[in-house]
């Protein structure tokens, strides 16, 4: 019966553990002075070795014939535990075994000594996992334990264990496996399996493995079954990544600011069944290293790339300045984020490309159908405009122009951009179409109507103004984009733009209109007396 590659090559002692010899070194050294503890914790993300240690420390405590820590493999001792058959070494999954009652079963067991063995060890994977009654009910068994019982815990997230628990145990922190240390794995298991395997498409496993052990062996066996020669391409294939080709390829468009030679791409991969998400995270890493090769000098060392990778790297970072580098990061690891919860990551992913292909100085719509880039003189022009707009607005709407330009006509001051205190009622004549604007007003935007009830409106000559019931009502507008829309429901209803002007009643002495405010109270008042001559 065939076997998983990464059950198959699960290192049977210490001396196969490949990158966490802080550990191995640790732990045999305890096992040949006899000075081991009660209770360990592992603890490192996925496929780093933490159960496997596991397995080889319970075996070599327990080995008839340890060989400097080391679990001997031959004994019957040995032999019972790497097939699973050997009652003293138990593994419990808390993450199916997380309940109180599942703790107390191991807590009525620990008393009982060896059947075959000097140690009973219980592994508890994912123990994270245990609900805090069990972990509880655990914490004085592995505080005091009998002498033959040993605890061994193994997590992913350590932030999740109680500190109780961790002051009980020496607490051992498993690093990311080094990618090449994955490589040299891979090549002598393929060496041995009788498959060929490439170099680069080892160092593209380990890269795409992310530190772990696990992940790497899986992927390898999917490119076995893909073929038996595995190249770069089959394992791009395999895995369902974007070629390099494909990868760069975008990279330089988003560089350019091509937006329809990127989108087209990503067109081109989405019918090739591509996963978009692991798209994103490539374009991620690899906008990570342009971002090495422009800010260090030794990059290559830390960079893992081919070396026609590392040229088109160079070629990248030569082409954009740092500030659009890390915009360009920026923007990736937002639409990184944002994938779990797109509904389309096809859309997700064609957005954040027209964001990255889009200058700062030009439009969407120019950038979309390839306009020609704006002139360097028209776009200072406009950022001049821009810098007098926003001043104008800090000092109360005159436009103060710079230094080095000239008013092109002569114009008079503008009044400032502020709305009137008070209003003359003399001048003040009610509009009789007031409420049919506001019937469209309340169709189109129900709560900016209801913000106008009771109010009242005039124009005088292009200035149209409104009246509303309040000084809350009034700041309401100047806060926030409704006037913006009042503004176009009266423009689109006369056919013309207004200046509009916004007052509150309360400086207003319109003798038509009470204050609703004041209506309010006065029904308040009347309900008052009601009741007390009810009472009465």
């Amino acid at each position: 019966m065939y076997q998983a590659l990464y059950r198959k090559w699960r290192p049977m002692s210490f001396e196969d553990v490949v990158s966490q010899p802080h550990i191995t070194s640790t732990l045999k050294n305890q096992i040949l002075n006899d000075k081991t503890a009660h209770a360990y914790l592992f603890t490192g993300s996925r496929g780093t070795g933490k159960t496997t240690c596991a397995r080889i420390f319970a075996k070599a405590i327990n080995c008839r014939n340890p060989k400097n820590g080391e679990p001997c493999l031959e004994c019957d001792i040995c032999k019972n535990a790497d097939n699973g058959s050997l009652a003293d070494i138990i593994e419990i999954d808390a993450a199916s075994n997380a309940k109180v009652d599942d703790i107390r079963e191991l807590r009525e067991g620990v008393i009982f000594t060896p059947e075959l063995c000097k140690y009973k060890v219980y592994i508890i994977d994912e123990v994270h996992m245990l609900s805090t009654g069990a972990f509880n009910a655990l914490l004085k068994t592995m505080e005091e334990p009998p002498p033959h019982v040993k605890f061994i815990l193994a997590t992913t997230e350590v932030h999740k264990v109680p500190a109780t628990i961790v002051s009980r145990c020496q607490h051992f922190d498993f690093r990311r496996i080094r990618s090449e240390d994955i490589v040299a794995r891979l090549m002598y298991i393929a060496s041995q399996e009788g498959f060929s395997l490439e170099e680069d498409a080892a160092a593209l496993i380990a890269r795409l493995s992310d530190g772990g052990m696990r992940d790497a062996l899986s992927l390898l066996d999917q490119c076995v079954a893909y073929d038996d020669n595995i190249t770069i391409d089959k394992v791009s294939a395999a895995a369902g990544i974007a070629g390099r080709d494909y990868l760069f390829d975008m990279l330089d468009k988003i560089s350019i600011r091509d937006t329809s030679g990127a989108i087209a791409i990503i067109d081109q991969l989405y019918g090739m069944s591509k996963d978009l998400k692991v798209l994103c995270s490539e374009l991620l890493s690899q906008m990570r290293n342009v971002m090495l090769v422009k800010t260090v000098d030794n990059s290559a060392d830390l960079i893992t790339c081919l070396p026609e990778e590392f040229k088109r790297l160079s070629a990248l970072a030569s082409s954009m300045d740092l500030d659009r580098i890390l915009d360009i990061i920026s923007i990736l690891q937002q639409c990184n984020e944002r994938f779990a919860r797109s509904a389309n990551k096809r859309i997700e992913l064609e957005m954040c490309i027209v964001k990255l292909c889009v200058s700062k100085n030009e439009s969407v719509h120019q950038a979309v159908s390839g306009a020609t880039a704006v002139d360097s003189s028209e776009i200072n022009a406009l950022i001049n405009r821009i810098t007098q707009l926003e001043t104008a607005l800090k000092n109360g709407g005159q436009v103060v122009h710079s230094s080095n330009e000239k008013p092109k006509h002569s114009t008079k001051p503008k009044e400032p951009a502020q709305e009137l205190t008070k209003l003359d009622p003399n001048t003040f004549t009610p509009l009789n179409e007031w409420q049919e604007i506001l019937e469209r007003i309340n169709v189109e935007a129900p709560a900016i109507g209801a913000f106008l009830q009771n109010s009242m409106a005039s124009i005088e000559g292009n200035v149209f103004k409104v009246v509303v019931s309040s000084d809350f009502f009034m700041k309401k507008f100047k806060s926030s984009d409704d006037k913006a829309i009042l503004k176009r429901v009266v423009n689109n209803y006369y056919g013309k733009d207004f200046d509009f002007k916004l007052y509150s009643s309360k400086t207003v002495d319109i003798k038509e209109k009470e204050n609703p405010i004041n209506e309010l109270l006065k029904r308040a008042k009347d309900a008052e007396i009601e009741v007390e001559i009810k009472s009465n």
